[in-house]
């Protein structure tokens, strides 16, 4: 017995024309995204973490000696956004849409599976991303505390 012989009134349609469907595969996307930009795989090779401490230091100490001496700060020139800034923002827009879609699908009184699973996956990729940026910025002051710390060793001569 298939489905439309058990409801007659409600016909077979095929699966990528269910909202559920489509929030799944944007809540599967927004984690995918929210893995690729942990992983770091879009943002190519990086300098070693000793020579990034070291231009960090060298920076605070060039700026520093130009404050001592009164003389104007040295104009930031503008760089361009990596990639990963867009990744950044996409993931969680995806998120949130498969949460969306999913309470379409909910409303349409569509098979409760997927939408829960896209639910679960659109939830499950911002709060990853959230726990990631938590998790840098206290990398980051841990890494300022310690560069300040050792300031008086980077002004010695």
């Amino acid at each position: 017995m298939t489905r439309s012989e058990s409801h007659p009134s409600a016909p077979l349609r095929p699966l990528f024309r269910s909202w559920g469907f489509w929030a799944l595969l944007a809540g599967a996307a927004a984690l995918v995204l929210v893995f690729v930009q942990i992983s770091g795989i879009a943002n190519g090779p990086q300098p070693s973490a000793g020579s990034q401490i070291g231009e960090i230091a060298g920076e605070i100490k060039r700026s520093a000696w130009r404050s001592f001496f009164g003389l104007a700060p040295k104009p930031v020139e503008p760089q361009p956004l990596p990639a990963s800034t867009y990744l950044g923002l996409a993931a969680p827009v995806l998120g949130i849409l498969a949460i969306v879609l999913a309470g379409i699908a909910a409303a349409l009184r569509e098979n409760w599976r997927l939408p829960s699973y896209a639910v679960s996956l659109g939830i499950a990729a911002i709060v990853f991303q959230y726990v990631w940026w938590i998790a840098l910025l206290v990398a980051g002051v841990v890494l300022l505390v310690t560069i300040i710390a050792n300031l008086g060793e980077i002004f010695s001569f």
